[in-house]
């Protein structure tokens, strides 16, 4: 549930007793007079930890996020005296997220279709937002992945809807794509992914087993894939990536990822089914590194496992649980361009973020 801010009165009325409550604070802090110190350290490993790859590889875990408490941590002293004395404000906080994408001003985006919403969180300025729309004829009901353009503006699936909804930068509604007649054009849009050279955008119709490839005023330009089970076809596609000259689709119920260049055109695949490493059973976000690796989130087994270009499993991380590093039913992943992997770790009710540390770096742009 979204949480009830003070009421401006309200707040207004708590800083007129600030001076009061400032000489009681005093008076408790004066000697002689017991005050309870916590007794709990921190949560949180004692040590990071790292995985240790080949010739010098390594993925460090770095944290995670999970509420907007986290963003806004610096406080003057008056604030933090009114929150002794009125109690702290209550805060947005992730309910069920799925998707996540970072833009360029280095600030998280996280779709949480359990609000109805959208979360951004601006670590390097101490600010968050969150972005919703009215269940009215162009509302946001069921917000699924989400990608951003070279300006920061947002684009965001509605699988219920079947429609797609863009916010500038600042988080207001500017339009909506795919709305006819107040129903979506998509059957269920899922998977997003924006090529703003090409002024191209790419959705996953799910249950049309197809990506559509628009122009930037919504209009359908291509159409790519079909039903079946061959090269170039879909069983339910969801999650889509486009990264330099790579669009990578995550075909969920043919158990693999089919790669395809930006004319459409099939170059290769990587999966098979299987509940074991190395196979896929229920695949979800995807993404990929510096060094053209390939990594894929698992639902099911509550892991990431990446793979090189020929399909060979090169390692993974994670397993079942909610200690750092454990995910329940993870969903949406992200690479940015210094190779931090963020992982939507939906039933935890936080993102946690990893970093790779490769031989190389990264030669062209992420696509948005």
């Amino acid at each position: 549930m979204r949480a009830t801010p003070r009421s401006p009165d309200q707040r207004s009325w708590w800083y007129c007793l600030l001076p009061t409550a400032f000489c009681l604070l005093v008076l408790i802090m004066l000697p002689g007079t017991v005050v309870a110190r916590p007794r709990t350290k921190p949560a949180g490993p004692a040590t990071v930890p790292e995985l240790q790859l080949e010739e010098g590889r390594k993925l460090v875990y770095e944290g995670s996020f999970s509420s907007e408490k986290e963003v806004k941590t610096k406080h003057s002293f008056w604030g933090r005296l009114l929150d002794v004395v009125a109690g702290e404000p209550q805060f947005h906080a992730l309910v069920m997220p799925y998707s996540v994408v970072t833009d360029s001003r280095g600030r998280f985006i996280v779709t949480d279709p359990g609000v109805a919403g959208i979360h951004i969180f601006d670590f390097t300025q101490h600010k968050y937002k969150f972005i919703t729309r009215e269940k009215d004829q162009d509302g946001l009901v069921s917000p699924q992945c989400v990608a951003v353009d070279a300006a920061d503006n947002i684009y965001v699936t509605d699988s219920y809807s079947g429609k797609v909804f863009i916010f500038d930068a600042h988080g207001k509604f500017r339009r909506v794509l795919g709305s006819v007649k107040g129903e979506g054009y998509f059957k269920r849009s899922t998977g997003i992914a924006v090529d703003s050279q090409a002024q191209r955008i790419y959705v996953t119709d799910t249950l049309r087993n197809q990506v559509f490839v628009l122009d930037m005023e919504g209009r359908v330009v291509q159409k790519i894939g079909g039903t079946g089970t061959r090269v170039g076809e879909f069983r339910y596609p969801t999650e889509l990536r486009l990264d330099g000259q790579n669009l990578m689709v995550v075909d969920a119920m043919n158990f693999r990822v089919q790669v395809f260049d930006l004319s459409g055109k099939f170059e290769y695949a990587i999966g098979q089914i299987g509940d074991g490493l190395g196979g896929l059973f229920r695949p979800k976000g995807i993404g990929m590194d510096s060094e053209g690796h390939i990594y894929i989130v698992e639902g099911l087994s509550g892991m990431v496992q990446v793979f090189d270009r020929e399909g060979r499993l090169l390692y993974y991380f994670g397993q079942k649980g909610e200690g750092f590093g454990e995910f329940q039913l993870p969903t949406g992943l992200f690479i940015d361009r210094s190779d931090r992997v963020f992982v939507v770790d939906s039933y935890n009710r936080r993102v946690q973020v990893f970093q790779y540390f490769g031989l190389s770096k990264r030669a062209g742009g992420v696509g948005h």
